[in-house]
């Protein structure tokens, strides 16, 4: 007959010889009588010999804290800082051609053309929109795995085993956060009640912020 073990944090059902969740990363007790588990210094045929339990890697060291909802939304708020620090330049660059646009239209004392206006304002919007997913997909894709909002909180986002992601999979993270602030931001506010501390667009990415 097969025992199964249950996981005290999510109750989740894993094999006798799991030492480590399957689904929310929390380490399992231990079985009486169990074999150990091997992570190093023994070659499987010699794990085996003995009646141990070869794995050839140790398990993930991401499990053991998750980044919360508020210092993920503090993060969040210094990232877009960040971008539009970048962008305001280009805007007020847009400005400043709009006023210049008027002046040569005999209005020196009133606002730019209205036409000026939508135009400046439709780009400095497209810019930051752009702006936000590249400042995200490269630096999340990178060696970092960080934004410099998590890096000042020692977090870093990883796939479902502690992985760098890719380009694409960040990419699809970033605006998997559309969906995430839809309906009263409730995509945002699962990463305080979630096992890992996923938001949604983190459990559409399959993807943790896990703190190191």
């Amino acid at each position: 007959m097969s025992v199964n073990l249950f996981c005290t944090q999510c109750g989740a059902s894993n094999s006798v010889e799991a030492r480590f969740c399957n689904r929310c990363g929390a380490a399992l007790p231990p079985v009486p009588g169990a074999p150990p588990l091997v992570t190093s210094g023994l070659s499987p045929a010699v794990a085996a010999s003995t009646g141990a339990i070869y794995s050839v890697a140790a398990a993930p060291s991401f499990a053991a804290q998750y980044g919360g909802f508020w210092i993920r939304l503090v993060a969040l708020i210094i990232d877009a800082i960040i971008v539009r620090i970048v962008v305001a330049p280009v805007g007020l660059l847009l400005a400043g051609l709009g006023w210049l646009g008027g002046m040569n239209h005999g209005f020196p004392h009133r606002l730019p053309p209205p036409a000026l206006l939508i135009v400046g304002g439709s780009v400095t919007v497209l810019l930051t929109i752009v702006g936000q997913w590249l400042y995200e997909a490269f630096l999340l894709s990178s060696s970092y795995q960080a934004t410099p909002g998590k890096m000042i909180f020692g977090m870093k986002v990883t796939d479902l085993e502690g992985n760098r992601i890719s380009f694409a999979r960040a990419s699809g993270r970033h605006f998997g956060k559309y969906l995430s602030a839809m309906f009263l931001c409730v995509g945002f506010i699962l990463a305080g009640f979630t096992a890992r501390k996923q938001a949604l667009h983190d459990i559409l990415a399959a993807t943790v912020v896990g703190r190191f």
